[in-house]
């Protein structure tokens, strides 16, 4: 069934990563982009090991298996962690935080491949996004910094801090440094820690990002259409920001009841996904702001 959907069709992509990979690679060549930037991305041990290998520097991690390879993870990284699952999870979901060994000897360990991270002192997250076509061409959207709350992302406002201004050359070269070994078509992902000791790589993402949803009214050429540019082979569109300052909120959970009341004020655009149930943490919508200084716009 998937090889005569993927026949039916020019080209495939993926909206999210929640997807089988293997299967994919019966389609590989309609797909875009390949199945192997999913199945990396799919794996945070892996992931972190394909950065390394690249040069980037990921927060330090230790794989864990059993009980002995926690505890040993603990001894080489210190406390406080995090303990995350390989596999699924986002949003928080899938995570533990570990404040002592005293905590990793009594934790219920998941039924499932783990991988501890040690904890990065960083003064700001930023995203690099950006659109590759399969000539190599890239382009990139400025990065914006990003605001969690509780696992989830809250909120990316551009411009950012000036550490980022400072950091992103360095971390779009380890994008671009990813997206060429991959042979990448497509719009392509990274998240960072903006540290004292330079960018720090977090996690990727093989598909438009919820950090980039600014760019639907905030940049000339949203992400949206240069993933279809780019999956097509047409020239890539503009990515410059279009106003001076541009913030993207977003709406979880219970909060989508009131958020028509964000079109009060002119400079708000508000998209809402259609979802039914709205229970906390759940992202239900986003509103962007396109904002000018009084009597400036134009």
């Amino acid at each position: 069934a998937l090889k005569a959907f993927a026949d039916a069709c020019d080209v495939v992509t993926l909206e999210f990563e929640n997807v089988p990979a293997a299967p994919l690679d019966a389609i590989a060549d309609k797909l875009a982009p390949h199945p192997r930037a999913l199945a990396i991305a799919q794996d945070r041990l892996a992931e972190k090991r394909f950065v390394r290998d690249l040069g980037g520097s990921p927060a330090p991690f230790h794989a864990v298996d059993s009980r002995e390879d926690l505890l040993a993870g603990i001894d080489a990284l210190g406390t406080p962690a995090i303990l995350k699952t390989r596999r699924d999870g986002y949003d928080g979901k899938g995570q533990w935080r570990i404040g002592s060994r005293a905590e990793a000897e009594a934790l219920d360990l998941p039924d499932a491949a783990c991988i501890l991270e040690g904890f990065v002192d960083f003064e700001c997250e930023f995203s690099v996004i950006l659109a590759r076509r399969a000539d190599g061409v890239i382009a990139f959207w400025e990065s914006s910094e990003n605001g969690h709350e509780g696992g989830i992302l809250a909120r990316s406002s551009l411009p950012g801090r000036a550490i980022i201004g400072e950091q992103v050359a360095e971390a779009r070269d380890l994008a671009k440094a990813v997206a060429d070994r991959l042979d990448y078509v497509g719009v392509l992902t990274l998240e960072f820690f903006a540290s004292r000791n330079g960018p720090i790589f977090n996690e990727m993402a093989p598909r438009t990002h919820n950090s980039g949803h600014w760019t639907i009214e905030g940049a000339a050429t949203s992400q949206f259409e240069n993933q279809v540019r780019a999956i097509c082979g047409l020239p890539l569109g503009d990515t410059r920001r279009v106003a001076p300052r541009v913030t993207m909120e977003n709406v979880i959970g219970p909060a989508a009841a009131t958020a028509h009341e964000a079109l009060g004020d002119p400079s708000a655009h508000l998209h809402l996904y259609g979802k039914t149930d709205a229970p906390e943490g759940r992202k239900m919508g986003h509103i962007t702001r396109l904002e000018w200084p009084e009597g400036e716009r134009t």
